[in-house]
C-alpha cells in the first residue's frame, strides 16, 4: 500500500501488485468544497452520501463564501445538510460500482460472488428487492467504505 504525499496518512490505495478487495474498502480522495457537483459523492459523518444540492452565498465585506450542501446516505438513506466555506476541504469517497452473480437466496440476505475478483460474500436483501431476485441472475452493488449494497437487479 501506499500513502498519497501531501494528504493525511489515513488515505489508502491500492498498489498495483495488491489486490483491489478490501484495501480500497476504506479509500478515500480530498476535494474542496468549490470542486463538488450535485450527483457526486462526500463523506458526512462517516457515511457516503450523494451530493442533492449545493447553493453558495457571496462572500461578505468580512467573510468567504459559504456553501449549504444538502445529500442522501448511500446505505441509511437519511438526508444531511451540512454548511462549509467553499475553501474547506472535504472526503471524496472511493465507490466502486461492481458486478455480481447470485450464488444462493434466502428469505432475509443473498449470497454473491463478484464478477471481477470471484471473491463471495453475503448482503442483505431490501425490501424493494424482495421478489426480482434470482439465483444465477447478475446484480450490479457499490462498494465504498467497507459497506456494500446492491443498486439493479
Amino acid at each position: 500500500m501506499e500513502t498519497v504525499a501531501g494528504a493525511p496518512a489515513t488515505v489508502i490505495r491500492p498498489t498495483p501488485s495488491e489486490p483491489t478487495g478490501r484495501s480500497r474498502a476504506m479509500a478515500w480522495t480530498q476535494q474542496e468544497v468549490r470542486e463538488l457537483k450535485e450527483g457526486r459523492y462526500m463523506l458526512i459523518e462517516e457515511e457516503p452520501c450523494r451530493i442533492l444540492s449545493i447553493q453558495m452565498s457571496k462572500p461578505g465585506k468580512h467573510g468567504e463564501a459559504k456553501a449549504r450542501i444538502d445529500a442522501v446516505g448511500l446505505f441509511d438513506g437519511s438526508k444531511r445538510s451540512v454548511v462549509f466555506p467553499v475553501t474547506h476541504k472535504v472526503r471524496v469517497p472511493m465507490i466502486g460500482k461492481r458486478n455480481a452473480q447470485i450464488l444462493s437466496l434466502t428469505e432475509a440476505e443473498v449470497q454473491l460472488m463478484d464478477l471481477e475478483n470471484y471473491e463471495t460474500f453475503s448482503l442483505a436483501i431490501e425490501t424493494e428487492l424482495k421478489g426480482q431476485l434470482t439465483p444465477g441472475s447478475e446484480v450490479q452493488y457499490l462498494d465504498a467504505m467497507g459497506k456494500r449494497r446492491i443498486t439493479k437487479a
